[in-house]
């Protein structure tokens, strides 16, 4: 299986979004167009496309509204807003500006001159994203597509693990349940293991090393709203572990995984993350199936010599589809 497998998908949905830029294009829609689920489709679009899917469309119909108030004079700008497929005017007004600098009026004003400055301006932020892709282009090369069980994988900035896959068995988790942002907040991470290790420990229920931490996320922090984001912290427990106030009880269910093993720091998480989404899952042999990814912690970072986190990133994958 090759990364252009994977592209071939994408560009499906690519495909779908310039054929119906007008309408509403929900996240839902588009990842069943890829025939992925929701959080996973969107981490493979951003590794694949270098964009979120809400940034790559928003690009896209501001693109098309430039050549529309270039070459359609007798267009007013709230009807090139809508054709373009923004909810209103002021909306459009506001991204054009935080896009391109200047108003939809003044861009059509200064026509050529305008056009010159966006090309001058957009040549400069593209420079570093040719390098990143020339890298990543090279990198795949190497890689080839035939598909080990085990290889080193190693991402734009460094971040390099083995991945291996692994049968993980159904596994019951007494847990604290935190809504809201949690993204390169290690305090939080903290302050919630210390929550559920002070209501587990006076209960016999921690035996390190087989009591395991793990992070459960059930959202994308690139696409919920951060006062919306769910993170769950939480142990593993006997099946019939008996939990109370606000420690509540999920079952992880068995199946496949694909384990990349991290030593990294504290703020190198979202490196490991695309490191397994962008450099190694295209060119597997698998896609990521319903169940939702997780971190395994296998250290304690304040007893490691150089403060190294030490942590396994879980991906639930099926065999890619042919078809």
């Amino acid at each position: 299986m090759s990364h252009s497998y994977y592209q071939s998908r994408i560009n499906l949905v690519l495909d779908h979004i310039d054929n119906h830029l007008t309408e509403s294009l929900s996240l839902d829609e588009l990842a069943d167009i890829a025939s992925f689920s929701r959080f996973h489709f969107h981490r493979i679009f951003r590794a694949l496309v270098g964009e979120s899917v809400s940034q790559y469309v928003n690009r896209i119909r501001l693109e098309r509204s430039t050549r529309l108030l270039t070459y359609h004079a007798g267009k007013s700008i709230t009807e090139i807003a809508l054709e373009v497929g923004f909810s209103s005017s002021a909306t459009f007004a506001r991204a054009f500006k935080s896009m391109f600098g200047m108003t939809a009026s003044e861009f059509r004003e200064l026509g050529e001159e305008a056009r010159s400055k966006i090309r001058k301006t957009d040549g400069k932020d593209r420079q570093g994203e040719g390098k990143f892709r020339e890298a990543y282009r090279v990198e795949m090369e190497l890689f080839g597509i035939n598909v080990q069980p085990n290889w080193k994988i190693m991402n734009y900035d460094q971040v390099m693990t083995t991945v291996t896959i692994q049968k993980f068995p159904e596994t019951t988790l007494a847990y604290v349940r935190h809504i809201g942002p949690y993204v390169g907040n290690t305090e939080l991470f903290g302050s919630l293991m210390q929550k559920i290790y002070g209501w587990a420990g006076p209960r016999g229920l921690i035996q390190f090393p087989e009591t395991k931490t793990m992070a459960v996320y059930h959202d994308d922090p690139h696409v919920t709203e951060e006062e919306k984001l769910r993170l769950i912290i939480g142990i593993t427990v006997p099946a019939d572990t008996e939990v109370d106030g606000e420690v509540g009880k999920m079952t992880l269910l068995g199946g496949e995984y694909a384990v990349g093993k991290f030593e990294i720091n504290a703020d190198q998480y979202e490196e490991a993350w695309t490191s397994m989404y962008q450099s190694w899952l295209p060119q597997s042999g698998y896609q990521p199936s319903n169940e939702p990814a997780f971190e395994s912690y296998l250290n304690d970072p304040r007893q490691h010599p150089e403060g190294k986190h030490i942590v396994e990133i879980w991906i639930p994958v099926e065999p890619a589809k042919t078809s």
